[in-house]
């Protein structure tokens, strides 16, 4: 979702500055050529004469963009990946598993998979509430519905057990590689 939104987001502000820097080279309207001052003596003494509430409100709705543009670079700037979760060890204490160890290793086992060519493992979500995504990429002679069967099966009760979760969610997204046909001479 975020990044339909980064994308919109870019292309409306690319399209805003590229309007605004082609009005301002050409000199086109509402500028009045390129020797024309941008605000006439006129609407000088009437804006700076005036009571000045409408700088204030050009002042907050200015705020108001910079704000929603930080919060639009922290967002960038956030990891989805979870880095830790607290695993409970037999002792009352908590132990703390590294997200991207949890990820290696079930990359590892699902890749060893038969008919898997390449694994890769995301932990998201919350400490309390963690989720796998995991993307397969099937080799072509392989069974999707093999492949999927024993990753929620052995791989993925393993990773629960190791974990100490007794509800992990995953999220597998399948894709077949592309092969080149083989010349027969």
């Amino acid at each position: 979702m975020l990044g339909i939104v980064n994308r919109v987001v870019l292309a409306v502000l690319g399209l805003a500055l590229l309007a605004a820097g082609a009005a301002v080279l050409t000199g086109w309207w509402p500028f009045h050529g390129r020797h024309a001052p941008l605000l006439t003596a006129a609407t000088r003494r009437r804006y700076w004469d005036a009571d000045g509430w409408q700088w204030w409100a050009v002042a907050a709705a200015l705020a108001v963009c910079v704000l929603l543009a930080l919060w639009w670079l922290l967002a960038q700037l956030r990891s989805p990946r979870l880095p830790a979760l607290a695993v409970e060890t037999d002792d009352g204490a908590y132990a703390l598993l590294r997200g991207r160890a949890l990820e290696e290793a079930v990359a590892a086992e699902a890749g060893a998979l038969d008919g898997v060519a390449r694994c890769r493992v995301a932990l998201r979500g919350k400490r309390g509430a963690p989720a796998l995504r995991v993307a397969l990429e099937l080799e072509p002679h392989a069974v999707p519905g093999d492949a999927l069967a024993a990753l929620a099966g052995p791989v993925l009760h393993r990773a629960r057990t190791s974990a100490g979760l007794p509800d992990l969610p995953a999220e597998a997204r399948l894709k077949v590689t592309s092969h080149q046909a083989e010349r027969v001479q």
